[in-house]
């Protein structure tokens, strides 16, 4: 059970406060936390649970805003992180977006969403469709209603049908003049190239998304052609648990729209797409750089989007650096960035430069980190494969479409 809620700034403002059971939890909490957040840095910042003198605190962090969450009582801690992700997910949904200023120009919005999605310290209504049939979203129309009327409130005054059914997720009596549902396999790969060249981890972690405009109560199976490959899956409330861990399929009754269907981790991968190649040398004062990009294992399908970016050391005073193809920027912050778009068939890609270091530094010895993102549109580099998409509950067949998509997460290779 929970027992407050504060979104701090990040500056350590608190910006927001929710108290939530009749036992107030005073802010001197967030001060003892900030201060501890500024003594031990950023491994602080990344620890989800946290045990102060007084209490269990909880973090998330996004977009500059923590989400902390107080308790003083036996609760399972994984059940508090789920709840702040999904606050925050929700407040991106409504606000578009997430910083400091959205959240205090729609202080209304936030307390109300609050009020639905926990109660008396246990989480409540968390699915976004029926919060908002509870709560319209923000608009130019609203806020100027509000304005002139004085009614700050954006609260429906009738209750959705579908927080007192079997499904609260979806909406009832749904009605679509064209049925159509759309499958996408959205996928990140992370992966660690030591300086030998040699691949240390190679993983990716993927997301089954759905776009679903179905009317009624459909009936939806999905079924992998290779489910064992799938590690530490993760499912959206509808998805039947029985039937996954019996017949490694998907049995469920979608929301209204587009939605997370489940997440999963592929482990121990055995190659990457591309491969960069950094040599880096140096004596007299000066270094030299070249950084060769090409195909390692062909997908199948274009890669785009590629870039390379970089922190130059901080000894380095200057940098000249040139490519064959594409765009080499140089930020204050000596931040290096090479955009290389599109893969070319022709040519293999290329950097190459000088590094000027400080006066009386021979040798560089601290050497960069290069961080790779790519795009590869139509394929799961994870070899995953949607087997078929099967249907109940519906008066004719509906439209059906699949996608794959793989980028680049925390791709990094050493030099």
């Amino acid at each position: 059970m929970l027992q407050c809620i504060f979104l701090l700034s990040d500056s350590g403002e608190v910006m927001l406060e929710k108290q939530l059971t009749g036992h107030r939890v005073d802010r001197s909490i967030c001060s003892w936390f900030w201060d501890q957040l500024i003594a031990q840095g950023d491994s602080f910042k990344h620890l989800p649970v946290i045990a102060s003198p007084t209490h269990y605190l909880f973090q998330v962090n996004r977009e500059g805003v923590t989400f902390l969450a107080c308790t003083q009582v036996e609760m399972p801690p994984l059940m508090a992180i789920e709840f702040l992700c999904r606050v925050a997910d929700v407040l991106t949904e409504y606000l578009g977006g997430l910083n400091e200023d959205l959240i205090k120009d729609n202080f209304v919005i936030v307390y109300e969403l609050l009020d639905e999605m926990i109660d008396n310290g246990f989480p409540l209504t968390t699915e976004p469709n029926i919060l908002r049939e509870m709560i319209a979203p923000p608009n130019i129309v609203s806020k100027v209603l509000s304005v002139v009327t004085g009614n700050t409130s954006n609260m429906s005054n009738t209750l959705p049908g579908a927080t007192g059914s079997c499904v609260p997720w979806r909406k009832t009596d749904l009605k679509h003049t064209s049925n159509e549902v759309y499958v996408d396999l959205v996928e990140e790969m992370d992966a660690i190239i030591n300086r030998d060249g040699i691949l240390v981890k190679c993983e990716v972690c993927g997301e089954v998304q759905v776009n679903s405009h179905l009317s009624g109560l459909p009936d939806l199976t999905l079924s992998f052609a290779n489910p064992s490959i799938l590690n530490d899956v993760r499912f959206h409330p509808c998805v039947r648990l029985r039937a996954w861990e019996s017949n490694q399929i998907l049995s469920f009754v979608p929301p209204d729209g587009q939605f997370k269907l489940m997440s999963y981790r592929i482990k121990k991968l055995k190659s990457t797409p591309i491969y960069v190649k950094p040599q880096i040398t140096s004596d007299s004062g000066t270094c030299r750089i070249s950084l060769l990009v090409g195909i390692r294992n062909d997908p199948g399908k274009a890669i785009d989007d590629i870039s390379v970016q970089f922190l130059l050391p901080p000894r380095v005073l200057s940098a000249d650096l040139t490519s064959n193809y594409g765009t080499v920027n140089i930020l204050s912050n000596k931040t290096c960035t090479w955009s290389i778009g599109r893969m070319p068939k022709d040519k293999t890609p290329s950097m190459t430069g000088t590094l000027v270091l400080e006066t009386g530094l021979e040798r560089l010895h601290v050497f960069p980190t290069f961080l790779v993102e790519f795009k590869i549109m139509g394929v799961a580099l994870s070899g995953l494969k949607i087997e078929k998409l099967d249907f109940k509950n519906l008066p004719s067949r509906p439209n059906k479409g699949f996608r794959a998509l793989t980028k680049a997460g925390e791709y990094e290779v050493r030099s």
